[in-house]
């Protein structure tokens, strides 16, 4: 059955975010230090599900199906997954010294000014490698916080600073799932995407470079806890080595948490099984919040997508496109597009497979290139992604870092920076909106077939 498209069927999510964010602010104004924690995100959601559910029961959707297939999803399973096996990773790897040693034997000369910048740069090349910013994430957090407490940093600017990096390397990175599914959607070629990317990306992250720098330039000198065996670096050389040689990051994860109680069980006499075993349901026990809200979330996303949420954004943005004419809001429209449906399904790639079909139509009608069309549709749900409190970037790091998401968010300069960035290049009068390159007079295909 075809359900009409509906402004209606978005307000679960407002609900959602009213109540979340209204809740936090309140107990903030109050004094409460936790603000943000008296109202639990799992909790804020339930009213949300309540109302999308009895919205769909009102168009004739099936909402006890939708919500279950939903939650279900195999992209929301393999989020939790990789939640659980980072958790773990990070409180095993802790729990041996690991941390410590790789602070004492490799950032303990380190100027305090260049701490910051130097874990976003770490952050963006592993990310660029390894085409995911989740990975990235899982293995460079756990570092980055010993270096913070090291350092005397707040935690929020060294997290925010790796997951700014983390994005730029997903956002430019070509075998990221974002980029391919930008440039097939759009039929650009691979290597045109990346360089209409990278007018956008390197400014933005030059900015966040400078920035850092200043910002950093308060801390202390690291200071290097004792003498650490240089064995304990191992689980984090190999993460790094597996993922940068294309791993699965799920595998990568495993073999790090296998790796990293092996070599704690072998140089430390206390370390035993028992306690590997602590370690990791203690590290599971750390991302039970996280995994709840990403399992409910895909649920309300499923159950306003059936309900003609998603639709009635994109016959939205269609019709404003089609009311204006000009480069500039063909590209403005294809950047709404991506922020808002990013907003509605918290997953970056999802929001590109979804409005890839309308961002060609609007980028052919309004003579922008397919190259641009990718680039902007990348850029923006990567925009959005990296500063949503409830994506599963910010929900991962504030997790091992025990923060806020949603202070964690205002942190992320980079996405910040990108954002202005590219909102920058759209308004610009003077930049040229050329095509894709020609040769021998006929527009080269696309490197990847277009569905």
């Amino acid at each position: 059955m075809t359900v009409r498209p509906s402004a209606l069927a978005l307000t679960p999510i407002l609900l959602f975010l009213a109540l979340f964010f209204g809740s936090g602010i309140y107990y903030t104004l109050q004094g409460e230090p936790m603000g943000f924690y008296q109202l639990h995100a799992p909790v804020a959601i339930l009213p949300a599900l309540a109302w999308a559910a009895w919205l769909a029961h009102r168009r004739r959707v099936p909402a006890s199906q939708t919500l279950l297939a939903g939650m279900g999803d195999s992209n929301i399973m393999l989020m939790c997954l990789i939640f659980l096996l980072a958790g773990a990773f990070a409180t095993v790897s802790k729990a041996i010294g690991a941390v410590d040693a790789v602070v004492a034997l490799g950032l303990g000369a380190l100027p305090a000014s260049l701490v910051l910048p130097g874990l976003f740069l770490v952050a963006g090349f592993v990310s660029l490698a390894i085409g995911t910013s989740m990975g990235t994430l899982a293995a460079v957090v756990p570092i980055a916080l010993g270096v913070s407490d090291a350092a005397g940093l707040d935690r929020l600017l060294v997290v925010g600073a790796v997951l700014g990096g983390a994005m730029f390397g997903d956002n430019l990175s070509i075998i990221s799932d974002t980029t391919i599914a930008a440039t097939r959607s759009q039929g650009a070629q691979m290597r045109d995407k990346f360089r209409e990317n990278l007018l956008i990306a390197v400014p933005a992250a030059v900015l966040t470079v400078a920035l850092l720098a200043w910002l950093g330039t308060d801390s202390a000198p690291v200071q290097a806890p004792e003498a650490a065996s240089a064995w304990l670096v191992l689980p984090y050389l190999l993460v790094l080595a597996l993922a940068l040689s294309g791993l699965d990051v799920v595998l990568v994860l495993a073999i790090a948490v296998a790796v990293s109680g092996i070599t704690g069980m072998l140089l430390s006499p206390d370390y035993d099984l028992p306690a590997f075993s602590g370690d990791i349901y203690a590290g599971f026990e750390s991302m039970v919040e996280v995994i709840l809200l990403s399992i409910l979330i895909g649920g309300l996303g499923a159950l306003m997508k059936a309900s003609g949420g998603l639709d009635w954004l994109a016959q939205a943005i269609a019709r404003f496109a089609r009311g204006h004419k000009g480069r500039r809001a063909g590209e403005a429209s294809i950047a709404a597009l991506a922020a808002g449906t990013d907003v509605l399904t918290a997953n970056n790639t999802v929001a590109i497979l979804i409005s890839g079909s309308l961002s060609k139509d609007i980028a052919e009608r309004h003579d922008v290139s397919p190259r641009r069309a990718a680039s902007l549709l990348d850029v923006f749900a990567c925009v959005m992604q990296g500063v949503l409190p409830y994506g599963a970037q910010i929900l991962l790091a504030s997790s091992l870092a025990a923060i806020s998401p949603i202070a964690l968010a205002g942190s992320v300069y980079y996405c910040w920076l990108l954002a202005l960035v590219a909102i920058f290049f759209i308004v610009w009068p003077a930049r040229r909106n050329a095509g894709p390159a020609m040769v021998d007079g006929q527009v080269p295909a696309a490197d990847f077939e277009v569905d």
